[in-house]
């Protein structure tokens, strides 16, 4: 075993040799303008070392790369979001522009209607319906103090409508065709043969004709005849042929000539009433239909 002053002094000994040797290389290394022995060791280190930097990269890229996918789809999601949002507002934005636009086309067709016999009109606007979907009702923003009164005519710019059952200052009720309770005097355009087309609540009209001689063809244009509402207006067209059945009556259907779930604004006829018809009835005058108050919206 050496004594501890040896050991000291190898090691000693061994650091100063190393430090000399270093002393040399950069001698060599700065005299040689990067030539030289350090020159040489940095690229042993780096051809060294160069694998084990390509095994690290090989690892580590696809978990970089996966970290960077996900902040991604991150932005992608809300920049996925604010577009959606925003194509949510342009298409609010173009309902309401298409809404817009066909209320202007219904005031345009129903302001360039033109009544019957350039029967005076007043326009006005449907704003509430029955209580229910089984009321065959309107309700109007237009009464008294606009020349409205009960038993006028209802018109928009494809027919018929119904008529003024009752009346406010401002406001006033419309009874449709549909309703069971109206009755329509009706001439055939094709035969020129009257009937009556009476509401089934629902569908089509019903056409009663209890003095026709011919065959009433289908698709036949029905139009008032003047009894109880302005003559030529339309009502509707007949959906079936039919022929003269046991005591000369003739029944069949008539559809609509308004389209009663798409009406909006409307025409009063304000400037005829059944009085102004030259009709006699053989009890006398023909009177307005009575009125069945089931209640009204102010």
């Amino acid at each position: 075993m050496l004594p501890s002053g040896r050991r000291v002094d190898r090691v000693t000994a061994l650091f100063v040799s190393l430090l000399a040797v270093s002393f040399i290389i950069a001698t060599f290394d700065v005299r040689a303008d990067g030539q030289g022995a350090g020159a040489a060791l940095r690229d042993g280190a780096q051809v060294l070392f160069t694998p084990v930097q390509k095994g690290i990269d090989y690892v580590t890229r696809p978990i970089v790369g996966f970290v960077d996918g996900i902040a991604d789809v991150a932005g992608l999601r809300d920049e996925n979001e604010r577009l959606q949002q925003r194509v949510q507002e342009l298409q609010a934005q173009l309902n309401e522009s298409e809404a817009m636009e066909r209320r202007v086309q219904e005031l345009e067709a129903i302001n360039g209607l033109e009544p019957p016999q350039d029967i005076p009109t007043v326009t006005a606007q449907i704003y509430a319906a029955g209580a229910s979907a089984f009321d065959q009702i309107r309700y109007v923003n237009k009464g008294s103090a606009d020349g409205v009164i009960e038993g006028q005519a209802v018109i928009d710019e494809d027919g018929l409508v119904g008529r003024v059952d009752l009346v406010t200052e401002h406001n006033a009720r419309v009874r449709l065709i549909t309703d069971p309770l109206v009755s329509v005097g009706v001439r055939v355009q094709d035969t020129n043969e009257t009937g009556i087309v009476s509401g089934q609540g629902s569908g089509p009209l019903r056409l009663s004709m209890f003095r026709a001689s011919e065959t009433v063809p289908a698709g036949a244009l029905v139009m008032t005849d003047g009894s109880r509402f302005p003559p030529g207006i339309v009502v509707g067209a007949v959906t079936e042929s039919a022929d003269i059945e046991v005591n000369f009556a003739l029944r069949t259907s008539v559809d609509p000539a308004v389209r009663i779930s798409q009406l909006d604004f409307v025409k009063v006829v304000v400037g005829w009433s059944p009085l102004d018809a030259d009709v006699e009835a053989p009890d006398g005058p023909l009177e307005p239909p009575p009125i069945i108050d089931q209640g009204f919206i102010p």
